[in-house]
Protein backbone atom coordinates (compact mmCIF):
# COMPACT_ATOMS: atom_id res chain seq x y z
CA UNK A 1 0.00 0.00 0.00
CA UNK A 2 1.13 3.49 -0.76
CA UNK A 3 0.99 6.20 1.86
CA UNK A 4 -2.28 5.99 3.73
CA UNK A 5 -4.27 4.59 0.80
CA UNK A 6 -6.38 1.56 1.69
CA UNK A 7 -6.81 -0.42 -1.50
CA UNK A 8 -8.67 -3.06 0.47
CA UNK A 9 -11.08 -1.68 3.03
CA UNK A 10 -13.08 -3.38 5.78
CA UNK A 11 -16.82 -3.08 6.20
CA UNK A 12 -16.84 -3.52 9.97
CA UNK A 13 -20.54 -4.18 10.19
CA UNK A 14 -20.09 -7.30 8.08
CA UNK A 15 -17.13 -8.84 9.88
CA UNK A 16 -18.20 -11.85 11.95
CA UNK A 17 -14.87 -12.70 13.59
CA UNK A 18 -14.59 -16.03 11.77
CA UNK A 19 -10.81 -15.80 11.19
CA UNK A 20 -11.20 -17.14 7.65
CA UNK A 21 -9.25 -14.25 6.16
CA UNK A 22 -6.27 -14.71 8.48
CA UNK A 23 -6.44 -18.46 7.92
CA UNK A 24 -5.95 -17.94 4.17
CA UNK A 25 -3.69 -14.87 4.23
CA UNK A 26 -0.28 -16.12 3.02
CA UNK A 27 1.68 -13.50 4.99
CA UNK A 28 -0.71 -13.13 7.97
CA UNK A 29 -1.09 -9.39 7.40
CA UNK A 30 -4.41 -9.16 9.24
CA UNK A 31 -4.86 -8.05 12.82
CA UNK A 32 -7.88 -8.82 14.99
CA UNK A 33 -8.94 -6.36 17.65
CA UNK A 34 -12.35 -5.44 18.98
CA UNK A 35 -13.64 -8.63 17.29
CA UNK A 36 -12.91 -7.08 13.90
CA UNK A 37 -10.36 -7.80 11.20
CA UNK A 38 -7.93 -5.03 10.27
CA UNK A 39 -5.59 -5.21 7.29
CA UNK A 40 -2.03 -4.24 8.21
CA UNK A 41 -0.99 -1.96 5.41
CA UNK A 42 2.76 -2.34 5.86
CA UNK A 43 2.56 -6.14 5.81
CA UNK A 44 -0.08 -6.62 3.10
CA UNK A 45 0.94 -7.74 -0.40
CA UNK A 46 -2.55 -7.15 -1.89
CA UNK A 47 -2.98 -10.68 -3.18
CA UNK A 48 -6.73 -10.30 -2.63
CA UNK A 49 -7.12 -13.68 -0.95
CA UNK A 50 -8.97 -12.19 2.02
CA UNK A 51 -11.35 -10.48 -0.38
CA UNK A 52 -12.10 -13.73 -2.18
CA UNK A 53 -12.56 -16.02 0.85
CA UNK A 54 -14.55 -13.67 3.12
CA UNK A 55 -17.98 -15.31 3.57
CA UNK A 56 -19.60 -12.04 4.71
CA UNK A 57 -18.29 -9.77 1.95
CA UNK A 58 -16.64 -7.69 4.65
CA UNK A 59 -13.79 -6.54 2.36
CA UNK A 60 -14.28 -3.96 -0.37
CA UNK A 61 -11.89 -2.66 -3.02
CA UNK A 62 -11.07 1.01 -3.39
CA UNK A 63 -13.27 2.34 -6.19
CA UNK A 64 -11.63 4.63 -8.76
CA UNK A 65 -14.44 4.99 -11.29
CA UNK A 66 -15.01 8.63 -10.32
CA UNK A 67 -11.38 9.44 -11.15
CA UNK A 68 -11.90 8.19 -14.70
CA UNK A 69 -15.27 9.92 -15.00
CA UNK A 70 -13.66 13.21 -13.95
CA UNK A 71 -10.88 12.77 -16.50
CA UNK A 72 -13.47 12.23 -19.23
CA UNK A 73 -15.52 15.20 -18.02
CA UNK A 74 -12.38 17.35 -18.13
CA UNK A 75 -11.95 16.53 -21.83
CA UNK A 76 -8.85 14.39 -21.39
CA UNK A 77 -7.93 11.75 -23.98
CA UNK A 78 -8.71 8.70 -21.86
CA UNK A 79 -7.13 5.56 -23.32
CA UNK A 80 -7.71 2.10 -21.88
CA UNK A 81 -5.04 -0.57 -21.54
CA UNK A 82 -7.19 -3.69 -21.42
CA UNK A 83 -5.71 -6.82 -19.83
CA UNK A 84 -5.97 -9.85 -22.18
CA UNK A 85 -7.84 -11.73 -19.45
CA UNK A 86 -10.93 -9.75 -20.53
CA UNK A 87 -11.57 -12.45 -23.14
CA UNK A 88 -12.18 -14.95 -20.31
CA UNK A 89 -14.06 -12.54 -18.05
CA UNK A 90 -16.44 -11.11 -20.66
CA UNK A 91 -16.31 -13.77 -23.38
CA UNK A 92 -16.02 -11.22 -26.21
CA UNK A 93 -13.31 -9.79 -28.45
CA UNK A 94 -11.53 -6.45 -28.45
CA UNK A 95 -13.99 -4.81 -30.85
CA UNK A 96 -16.95 -5.48 -28.54
CA UNK A 97 -15.06 -4.09 -25.55
CA UNK A 98 -13.94 -1.04 -27.51
CA UNK A 99 -17.51 -0.25 -28.54
CA UNK A 100 -18.73 -0.47 -24.94
CA UNK A 101 -15.87 1.60 -23.50
CA UNK A 102 -16.27 4.31 -26.11
CA UNK A 103 -19.89 4.68 -25.05
CA UNK A 104 -18.56 5.45 -21.56
CA UNK A 105 -16.36 8.20 -23.00
CA UNK A 106 -13.04 6.44 -23.60
CA UNK A 107 -11.08 7.81 -26.55
CA UNK A 108 -9.65 4.44 -27.56
CA UNK A 109 -8.84 0.95 -26.27
CA UNK A 110 -5.68 -1.14 -26.66
CA UNK A 111 -4.64 -4.54 -25.36
CA UNK A 112 -2.06 -4.71 -22.62
CA UNK A 113 -0.50 -7.57 -24.60
CA UNK A 114 1.42 -4.86 -26.46
CA UNK A 115 3.27 -4.12 -23.24
CA UNK A 116 3.59 -7.85 -22.55
CA UNK A 117 5.44 -8.36 -25.82
CA UNK A 118 7.85 -5.53 -24.99
CA UNK A 119 8.52 -7.10 -21.58
CA UNK A 120 9.04 -10.65 -22.77
CA UNK A 121 11.54 -9.53 -25.41
CA UNK A 122 13.56 -7.89 -22.66
CA UNK A 123 13.42 -11.16 -20.70
CA UNK A 124 14.81 -12.92 -23.78
CA UNK A 125 17.68 -10.38 -24.05
CA UNK A 126 18.62 -10.76 -20.38
CA UNK A 127 18.61 -14.55 -20.64
CA UNK A 128 20.59 -14.45 -23.89
CA UNK A 129 23.34 -12.58 -22.07
CA UNK A 130 23.58 -15.53 -19.66
CA UNK A 131 24.63 -13.39 -16.70
CA UNK A 132 21.68 -14.23 -14.47
CA UNK A 133 21.73 -17.55 -12.61
CA UNK A 134 18.03 -17.35 -11.73
CA UNK A 135 15.65 -14.80 -13.25
CA UNK A 136 12.15 -14.24 -11.82
CA UNK A 137 9.49 -12.53 -13.94
CA UNK A 138 8.36 -9.16 -12.58
CA UNK A 139 4.92 -8.93 -14.23
CA UNK A 140 2.98 -9.68 -11.02
CA UNK A 141 3.05 -6.76 -8.60
CA UNK A 142 2.00 -8.99 -5.70
CA UNK A 143 4.98 -11.29 -6.29
CA UNK A 144 7.27 -8.26 -6.51
CA UNK A 145 5.90 -6.91 -3.23
CA UNK A 146 6.25 -10.32 -1.59
CA UNK A 147 9.93 -10.37 -2.48
CA UNK A 148 10.45 -6.74 -1.45
CA UNK A 149 8.85 -7.26 1.97
CA UNK A 150 9.52 -10.88 2.89
CA UNK A 151 12.40 -12.09 0.67
CA UNK A 152 14.53 -8.97 0.16
CA UNK A 153 17.62 -11.12 -0.23
CA UNK A 154 16.13 -12.42 -3.49
CA UNK A 155 15.63 -9.01 -5.13
CA UNK A 156 18.71 -9.58 -7.29
CA UNK A 157 16.89 -12.44 -9.02
CA UNK A 158 13.85 -10.29 -9.88
CA UNK A 159 13.81 -8.98 -13.45
CA UNK A 160 14.26 -5.21 -13.17
CA UNK A 161 11.80 -4.57 -15.98
CA UNK A 162 8.49 -2.72 -16.07
CA UNK A 163 5.34 -4.78 -15.88
CA UNK A 164 3.26 -5.17 -19.08
CA UNK A 165 0.78 -2.65 -17.69
CA UNK A 166 3.50 -0.07 -17.14
CA UNK A 167 5.30 -0.76 -20.41
CA UNK A 168 2.08 -0.44 -22.38
CA UNK A 169 0.87 2.73 -20.69
CA UNK A 170 4.33 4.26 -21.12
CA UNK A 171 4.10 3.55 -24.83
CA UNK A 172 0.58 5.05 -24.99
CA UNK A 173 1.81 8.27 -23.36
CA UNK A 174 4.77 8.45 -25.73
CA UNK A 175 2.45 8.16 -28.72
CA UNK A 176 -0.24 10.41 -27.21
CA UNK A 177 1.37 13.16 -25.16
CA UNK A 178 -1.95 14.25 -23.62
CA UNK A 179 -3.19 10.72 -22.90
CA UNK A 180 -4.81 9.73 -19.61
CA UNK A 181 -4.11 6.01 -19.20
CA UNK A 182 -6.49 3.58 -17.50
CA UNK A 183 -5.54 -0.05 -16.95
CA UNK A 184 -8.48 -2.46 -16.66
CA UNK A 185 -7.93 -5.95 -15.29
CA UNK A 186 -8.65 -8.60 -12.63
CA UNK A 187 -6.07 -7.45 -10.09
CA UNK A 188 -6.21 -5.39 -6.89
CA UNK A 189 -2.47 -4.87 -6.47
CA UNK A 190 -2.24 -3.08 -9.83
CA UNK A 191 -3.92 -0.12 -8.11
CA UNK A 192 -0.97 0.18 -5.77
CA UNK A 193 1.54 -0.37 -8.57
CA UNK A 194 -0.01 2.50 -10.54
CA UNK A 195 0.15 4.82 -7.53
CA UNK A 196 3.70 3.79 -6.66
CA UNK A 197 5.01 4.40 -10.21
CA UNK A 198 2.80 7.30 -11.23
CA UNK A 199 4.58 8.38 -14.40
CA UNK A 200 2.96 5.69 -16.57
CA UNK A 201 -0.49 4.66 -15.32
CA UNK A 202 -3.04 7.25 -14.20
CA UNK A 203 -5.80 4.97 -12.88
CA UNK A 204 -6.56 1.28 -12.49
CA UNK A 205 -10.05 -0.21 -12.67
CA UNK A 206 -10.99 -3.78 -11.88
CA UNK A 207 -13.43 -5.76 -13.99
CA UNK A 208 -15.91 -5.38 -11.15
CA UNK A 209 -15.68 -1.60 -11.26
CA UNK A 210 -16.05 -1.56 -15.05
CA UNK A 211 -19.03 -3.91 -15.02
CA UNK A 212 -20.82 -1.85 -12.38
CA UNK A 213 -20.14 1.33 -14.34
CA UNK A 214 -21.49 -0.17 -17.58
CA UNK A 215 -24.56 -1.42 -15.76
CA UNK A 216 -25.22 1.98 -14.17
CA UNK A 217 -25.12 3.56 -17.64
CA UNK A 218 -27.32 0.88 -19.16
CA UNK A 219 -24.59 -0.18 -21.58
CA UNK A 220 -24.43 -3.81 -22.63
CA UNK A 221 -21.32 -5.43 -24.10
CA UNK A 222 -22.59 -6.73 -27.42
CA UNK A 223 -20.61 -9.49 -29.06
CA UNK A 224 -19.55 -8.85 -32.63
CA UNK A 225 -16.98 -9.95 -35.16
CA UNK A 226 -13.42 -9.11 -34.22
CA UNK A 227 -10.89 -8.59 -36.97
CA UNK A 228 -8.09 -7.24 -34.79
CA UNK A 229 -4.69 -8.88 -35.10
CA UNK A 230 -4.05 -10.64 -31.83
CA UNK A 231 -0.66 -10.81 -30.19
CA UNK A 232 0.71 -14.12 -28.90
CA UNK A 233 1.66 -12.25 -25.74
CA UNK A 234 -2.06 -12.25 -24.98
CA UNK A 235 -1.15 -15.61 -23.38
CA UNK A 236 0.44 -13.74 -20.44
CA UNK A 237 -2.59 -14.01 -18.09
CA UNK A 238 -2.47 -17.84 -18.19
CA UNK A 239 -0.19 -20.17 -16.26
CA UNK A 240 2.94 -20.61 -18.37
CA UNK A 241 1.72 -17.93 -20.76
CA UNK A 242 4.86 -15.82 -20.49
CA UNK A 243 7.11 -18.74 -21.35
CA UNK A 244 4.81 -19.87 -24.17
CA UNK A 245 5.08 -16.45 -25.78
CA UNK A 246 8.90 -16.41 -25.56
CA UNK A 247 11.45 -17.84 -27.99
CA UNK A 248 13.28 -20.17 -25.63
CA UNK A 249 14.92 -22.78 -27.87
CA UNK A 250 18.31 -21.09 -27.99
CA UNK A 251 18.38 -19.93 -24.39
CA UNK A 252 20.61 -21.92 -21.96
CA UNK A 253 18.06 -22.05 -19.16
CA UNK A 254 15.39 -24.25 -17.72
CA UNK A 255 11.96 -22.66 -17.77
CA UNK A 256 9.54 -23.27 -14.92
CA UNK A 257 6.12 -21.90 -14.06
CA UNK A 258 4.97 -21.27 -10.50
CA UNK A 259 1.51 -20.02 -9.56
CA UNK A 260 -0.30 -19.59 -6.26
CA UNK A 261 1.13 -17.84 -3.21
CA UNK A 262 2.12 -20.98 -1.36
CA UNK A 263 4.07 -22.31 -4.34
CA UNK A 264 5.70 -18.92 -4.90
CA UNK A 265 6.89 -18.76 -1.29
CA UNK A 266 8.22 -22.33 -1.39
CA UNK A 267 10.07 -21.60 -4.63
CA UNK A 268 11.65 -18.47 -3.14
CA UNK A 269 12.80 -20.58 -0.19
CA UNK A 270 14.35 -23.06 -2.61
CA UNK A 271 16.12 -20.28 -4.50
CA UNK A 272 17.36 -18.88 -1.19
CA UNK A 273 18.70 -22.30 -0.22
CA UNK A 274 20.48 -22.69 -3.55
CA UNK A 275 18.29 -25.59 -4.72
CA UNK A 276 17.27 -23.86 -7.97
CA UNK A 277 19.87 -22.80 -10.49
CA UNK A 278 19.99 -21.92 -14.19
CA UNK A 279 16.27 -21.20 -14.36
CA UNK A 280 13.82 -18.62 -15.61
CA UNK A 281 10.89 -18.65 -13.18
CA UNK A 282 7.53 -17.37 -14.36
CA UNK A 283 5.92 -16.51 -11.04
CA UNK A 284 2.26 -15.53 -10.48
CA UNK A 285 0.57 -14.91 -7.14
CA UNK A 286 -2.82 -16.22 -8.28
CA UNK A 287 -3.50 -19.88 -8.95
CA UNK A 288 -3.96 -20.06 -12.70
CA UNK A 289 -2.16 -16.71 -13.07
CA UNK A 290 -4.21 -13.60 -13.90
CA UNK A 291 -7.26 -15.52 -15.10
CA UNK A 292 -7.50 -16.68 -11.47
CA UNK A 293 -7.30 -13.10 -10.22
CA UNK A 294 -9.36 -11.93 -7.24
CA UNK A 295 -11.63 -9.74 -9.37
CA UNK A 296 -12.38 -12.19 -12.15
CA UNK A 297 -16.14 -12.08 -12.02
CA UNK A 298 -16.88 -15.78 -12.28
CA UNK A 299 -18.82 -16.79 -9.18
CA UNK A 300 -16.88 -20.05 -9.19
CA UNK A 301 -13.32 -20.48 -10.48
CA UNK A 302 -13.29 -21.90 -13.99
CA UNK A 303 -9.59 -22.40 -14.68
CA UNK A 304 -9.96 -24.68 -17.69
CA UNK A 305 -12.68 -22.61 -19.36
CA UNK A 306 -10.75 -19.42 -18.76
CA UNK A 307 -7.51 -20.94 -20.02
CA UNK A 308 -9.14 -22.14 -23.20
CA UNK A 309 -10.78 -18.75 -23.76
CA UNK A 310 -7.38 -17.03 -23.67
CA UNK A 311 -5.63 -19.80 -25.59
CA UNK A 312 -8.13 -19.52 -28.44
CA UNK A 313 -8.10 -15.72 -28.35
CA UNK A 314 -4.33 -15.18 -28.42
CA UNK A 315 -2.52 -14.81 -31.72
CA UNK A 316 0.39 -16.86 -32.98
CA UNK A 317 2.88 -14.10 -33.69
CA UNK A 318 4.45 -10.96 -32.26
CA UNK A 319 3.01 -7.71 -33.55
CA UNK A 320 5.01 -4.95 -31.89
CA UNK A 321 7.61 -3.03 -33.80
CA UNK A 322 10.20 -0.65 -32.42
CA UNK A 323 10.74 -2.38 -29.11
CA UNK A 324 12.42 0.06 -26.68
CA UNK A 325 15.86 -0.50 -25.29
CA UNK A 326 16.30 -2.15 -21.91
CA UNK A 327 17.23 1.12 -20.22
CA UNK A 328 13.94 2.67 -21.30
CA UNK A 329 11.83 0.11 -19.46
CA UNK A 330 14.11 -0.55 -16.52
CA UNK A 331 12.51 -0.65 -13.08
CA UNK A 332 14.11 -0.49 -9.66
CA UNK A 333 12.87 -2.48 -6.69
CA UNK A 334 13.69 -1.35 -3.18
CA UNK A 335 13.45 -3.28 0.06
CA UNK A 336 10.20 -2.51 1.86
CA UNK A 337 9.27 -2.89 5.50
CA UNK A 338 7.20 -5.93 6.19
CA UNK A 339 8.79 -7.36 9.29
CA UNK A 340 8.05 -6.98 12.96
CA UNK A 341 10.12 -7.81 16.01
CA UNK A 342 10.39 -11.53 16.58
CA UNK A 343 10.00 -12.77 20.16
CA UNK A 344 12.60 -14.81 22.00
CA UNK A 345 11.96 -18.45 22.85
CA UNK A 346 11.23 -17.46 26.47
CA UNK A 347 8.68 -14.90 25.32
CA UNK A 348 6.99 -17.45 23.07
CA UNK A 349 6.75 -19.94 25.95
CA UNK A 350 5.32 -17.26 28.24
CA UNK A 351 2.59 -16.45 25.72
CA UNK A 352 1.87 -20.15 25.19
CA UNK A 353 1.46 -20.61 28.95
CA UNK A 354 -1.04 -17.76 29.07
CA UNK A 355 -3.03 -19.59 26.38
CA UNK A 356 -3.04 -22.73 28.52
CA UNK A 357 -0.31 -24.41 26.43
CA UNK A 358 1.93 -25.48 29.28
CA UNK A 359 3.33 -28.55 27.50
CA UNK A 360 3.87 -29.49 23.83
CA UNK A 361 0.88 -31.84 24.14
CA UNK A 362 -1.36 -28.81 24.69
CA UNK A 363 -0.27 -27.28 21.37
CA UNK A 364 -3.06 -28.70 19.24
CA UNK A 365 -2.09 -26.72 16.12
CA UNK A 366 -5.75 -26.93 15.07
CA UNK A 367 -5.65 -23.77 12.94
CA UNK A 368 -9.02 -22.48 14.20
CA UNK A 369 -7.43 -19.12 15.06
CA UNK A 370 -6.17 -18.73 11.51
CA UNK A 371 -2.54 -19.61 12.26
CA UNK A 372 -0.98 -22.91 11.30
CA UNK A 373 0.58 -23.60 14.70
CA UNK A 374 0.18 -22.44 18.28
CA UNK A 375 3.74 -21.08 18.18
CA UNK A 376 2.93 -19.04 15.07
CA UNK A 377 -0.11 -17.70 16.92
CA UNK A 378 2.09 -16.84 19.94
CA UNK A 379 4.39 -14.84 17.66
CA UNK A 380 1.36 -12.99 16.28
CA UNK A 381 0.24 -12.19 19.84
CA UNK A 382 3.69 -10.78 20.58
CA UNK A 383 3.55 -8.67 17.40
CA UNK A 384 0.13 -7.30 18.29
CA UNK A 385 -1.66 -9.09 15.43
CA UNK A 386 -3.67 -11.48 17.58
CA UNK A 387 -4.92 -11.96 21.12
CA UNK A 388 -5.57 -14.89 23.42
CA UNK A 389 -9.31 -15.00 22.76
CA UNK A 390 -8.67 -16.20 19.19
CA UNK A 391 -7.76 -19.66 20.53
CA UNK A 392 -11.01 -21.66 20.47
CA UNK A 393 -9.75 -24.67 22.51
CA UNK A 394 -8.46 -22.19 25.12
CA UNK A 395 -11.79 -20.35 25.20
CA UNK A 396 -13.70 -23.63 25.35
CA UNK A 397 -11.60 -24.90 28.23
CA UNK A 398 -11.87 -21.55 30.01
CA UNK A 399 -15.63 -21.42 29.53
CA UNK A 400 -16.05 -24.99 30.72
CA UNK A 401 -13.88 -24.32 33.76
CA UNK A 402 -15.83 -21.16 34.51
CA UNK A 403 -19.20 -22.87 34.18
CA UNK A 404 -18.02 -25.85 36.22
CA UNK A 405 -16.95 -23.45 38.97
CA UNK A 406 -20.37 -21.80 39.00
CA UNK A 407 -22.28 -25.08 38.90
CA UNK A 408 -20.23 -26.76 41.60
CA UNK A 409 -20.09 -23.78 43.95
CA UNK A 410 -23.67 -22.57 43.78
CA UNK A 411 -25.75 -23.42 46.90
CA UNK A 412 -28.63 -24.43 44.64
CA UNK A 413 -28.99 -28.01 43.51
CA UNK A 414 -28.67 -28.48 39.74
CA UNK A 415 -29.84 -31.59 37.94
CA UNK A 416 -29.73 -32.14 34.16
CA UNK A 417 -31.64 -34.98 32.47
CA UNK A 418 -31.87 -36.15 28.89
CA UNK A 419 -35.22 -36.81 27.20
CA UNK A 420 -35.09 -40.38 28.52
CA UNK A 421 -35.00 -38.93 32.06
CA UNK A 422 -31.45 -40.14 32.69
CA UNK A 423 -29.11 -38.05 34.83
CA UNK A 424 -26.55 -36.20 32.69
CA UNK A 425 -25.23 -33.80 35.32
CA UNK A 426 -25.65 -33.33 39.02
CA UNK A 427 -23.77 -30.75 41.08
CA UNK A 428 -22.36 -30.98 44.59
CA UNK A 429 -25.27 -29.10 46.17
CA UNK A 430 -27.81 -31.54 44.69
CA UNK A 431 -25.70 -34.48 45.84
CA UNK A 432 -25.66 -33.03 49.36
CA UNK A 433 -29.45 -32.58 49.34
CA UNK A 434 -30.02 -36.19 48.34
CA UNK A 435 -27.24 -37.79 50.38
CA UNK A 436 -25.35 -38.90 47.25
CA UNK A 437 -21.70 -39.56 47.99
CA UNK A 438 -20.23 -39.22 44.48
CA UNK A 439 -21.67 -37.53 41.41
CA UNK A 440 -20.56 -40.48 39.30
CA UNK A 441 -22.82 -42.79 41.32
CA UNK A 442 -25.95 -41.50 39.56
CA UNK A 443 -24.68 -40.24 36.19
CA UNK A 444 -26.47 -42.10 33.41
CA UNK A 445 -29.00 -43.58 35.83
CA UNK A 446 -32.80 -43.07 35.57
CA UNK A 447 -33.83 -40.12 37.68
CA UNK A 448 -36.49 -42.30 39.36
CA UNK A 449 -33.67 -43.74 41.46
CA UNK A 450 -33.37 -40.46 43.33
CA UNK A 451 -36.52 -38.41 42.60
CA UNK A 452 -40.12 -38.74 41.53
CA UNK A 453 -39.98 -38.08 37.74
CA UNK A 454 -43.65 -37.03 37.35
CA UNK A 455 -43.01 -33.29 37.25
CA UNK A 456 -40.18 -33.70 34.71
CA UNK A 457 -42.43 -35.81 32.51
CA UNK A 458 -45.13 -33.15 32.63
CA UNK A 459 -42.70 -30.44 31.56
CA UNK A 460 -41.45 -32.56 28.63
CA UNK A 461 -44.94 -33.66 27.53
CA UNK A 462 -46.53 -30.21 27.80
CA UNK A 463 -43.47 -28.19 26.82
CA UNK A 464 -44.36 -25.87 29.68
CA UNK A 465 -41.65 -24.86 32.12
CA UNK A 466 -42.16 -24.67 35.87
CA UNK A 467 -40.84 -21.73 37.86
CA UNK A 468 -40.18 -21.58 41.63
CA UNK A 469 -42.66 -24.29 42.57
CA UNK A 470 -42.61 -25.31 46.23
CA UNK A 471 -42.07 -29.06 46.48
CA UNK A 472 -41.65 -31.38 49.46
CA UNK A 473 -39.11 -34.15 48.91
CA UNK A 474 -40.43 -36.57 51.48
CA UNK A 475 -37.64 -39.11 51.01
CA UNK A 476 -35.11 -36.44 51.97
CA UNK A 477 -37.32 -34.44 54.34
CA UNK A 478 -36.60 -31.33 52.31
CA UNK A 479 -38.65 -28.44 51.08
CA UNK A 480 -37.31 -27.01 47.80
CA UNK A 481 -38.32 -24.23 45.46
CA UNK A 482 -37.86 -25.88 42.08
CA UNK A 483 -37.53 -24.44 38.56
CA UNK A 484 -37.72 -26.98 35.70
CA UNK A 485 -36.76 -25.91 32.17
CA UNK A 486 -36.90 -27.95 28.97
CA UNK A 487 -34.34 -26.96 26.33
CA UNK A 488 -35.65 -28.23 23.00
CA UNK A 489 -32.46 -27.30 21.11
CA UNK A 490 -30.17 -29.36 23.33
CA UNK A 491 -32.81 -31.99 24.28
CA UNK A 492 -32.26 -31.63 28.00
CA UNK A 493 -34.38 -30.98 31.08
CA UNK A 494 -32.73 -28.84 33.73
CA UNK A 495 -33.86 -28.59 37.34
CA UNK A 496 -32.69 -25.90 39.75
CA UNK A 497 -33.60 -26.57 43.37
CA UNK A 498 -33.31 -24.04 46.16
CA UNK A 499 -33.40 -25.56 49.61
CA UNK A 500 -36.09 -23.73 51.58
CA UNK A 501 -36.39 -26.26 54.40
CA UNK A 502 -35.14 -23.79 56.99
CA UNK A 503 -37.49 -21.08 55.73
CA UNK A 504 -40.38 -23.52 55.73
CA UNK A 505 -39.62 -24.76 59.27
CA UNK A 506 -39.46 -21.16 60.52
CA UNK A 507 -42.76 -20.43 58.82
CA UNK A 508 -44.44 -23.46 60.40
CA UNK A 509 -43.00 -22.59 63.82
CA UNK A 510 -44.30 -19.05 63.52
CA UNK A 511 -47.71 -20.31 62.47
CA UNK A 512 -47.80 -22.63 65.52
CA UNK A 513 -46.78 -19.78 67.80
CA UNK A 514 -49.50 -17.58 66.37
CA UNK A 515 -52.08 -20.35 66.80
CA UNK A 516 -51.11 -20.71 70.43
CA UNK A 517 -51.46 -16.96 70.91
CA UNK A 518 -54.91 -17.08 69.32
CA UNK A 519 -56.00 -19.85 71.67
CA UNK A 520 -54.77 -17.96 74.70
CA UNK A 521 -56.50 -14.80 73.48
CA UNK A 522 -59.80 -16.72 73.11
CA UNK A 523 -59.53 -17.90 76.68
CA UNK A 524 -58.80 -14.37 77.92
CA UNK A 525 -61.74 -13.00 75.98
CA UNK A 526 -64.11 -15.68 77.37
CA UNK A 527 -62.96 -15.02 80.90
CA UNK A 528 -63.19 -11.29 80.48
CA UNK A 529 -66.68 -11.59 79.06
CA UNK A 530 -67.90 -13.56 82.07
CA UNK A 531 -66.48 -10.94 84.38
CA UNK A 532 -67.81 -7.98 82.50
CA UNK A 533 -71.26 -9.51 82.26
CA UNK A 534 -71.46 -9.45 86.04
CA UNK A 535 -70.54 -5.78 86.20
CA UNK A 536 -72.01 -4.71 82.88
CA UNK A 537 -74.36 -2.26 84.46
CA UNK A 538 -71.46 -0.46 86.00
CA UNK A 539 -69.12 -0.37 82.97
CA UNK A 540 -71.62 0.44 80.16
CA UNK A 541 -69.96 1.16 76.78
CA UNK A 542 -66.50 0.43 78.21
CA UNK A 543 -67.29 -3.30 78.02
CA UNK A 544 -68.02 -3.15 74.36
CA UNK A 545 -64.82 -1.29 73.64
CA UNK A 546 -62.78 -3.87 75.54
CA UNK A 547 -64.37 -6.69 73.55
CA UNK A 548 -63.64 -4.96 70.28
CA UNK A 549 -59.99 -4.40 71.21
CA UNK A 550 -59.43 -8.02 72.24
CA UNK A 551 -61.17 -9.31 69.11
CA UNK A 552 -58.93 -7.20 66.88
CA UNK A 553 -55.91 -8.61 68.70
CA UNK A 554 -57.14 -12.11 68.04
CA UNK A 555 -57.70 -11.43 64.35
CA UNK A 556 -54.28 -9.89 64.00
CA UNK A 557 -52.60 -12.91 65.49
CA UNK A 558 -54.63 -15.23 63.32
CA UNK A 559 -53.60 -13.40 60.16
CA UNK A 560 -49.90 -13.72 60.79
Amino acid sequence: MTGNVNYLQLKTSNCRNCYKCIRHCPVKSIKFSGNQAHILQNDCILCGTCYVVCPQNAKQIKNDVDRVKNAIADGKKVIASLAPSFAANYGVGLTAMTNALKKLGFHSVEETSIGAEIVKKQYEKILAEGKADVLISSCCHTVNTLIQKYYPDQLAHLAHILSPMQAHCKRIKEENLDAYTVFIGPCISKKEEADKYREHVDTVLTYGELSDWLKSEGIAIENCSDENEHNRSALFPTTGGIIRSMDTDSLPYSFITVDGMENCMKTLEDIRNGDIKGCFVEMSACAGSCIGGPVMENEKPEPVRNFLAIDRYAGKNDTVENVPAAEEIKKEFAVESGFKDYPSEAQIKEILMKMGKTTPDHELNCGSCGYNTCREKAVAVYQGKADFTMCLPYLKEKAESFSDNIINNTPNGILVLNEDFEVQLINKAACSMMNIKNQSDVLGCPVIRILNPTEYMNVLDNNRNVYEKKTYLAEYQLYVEETIIYDRNYHIIMSIMRDITGEENRRVKKENTNMQAVEITDKVIDKQMRVVQEIASLLGETTAETKIALTKLKETLADE
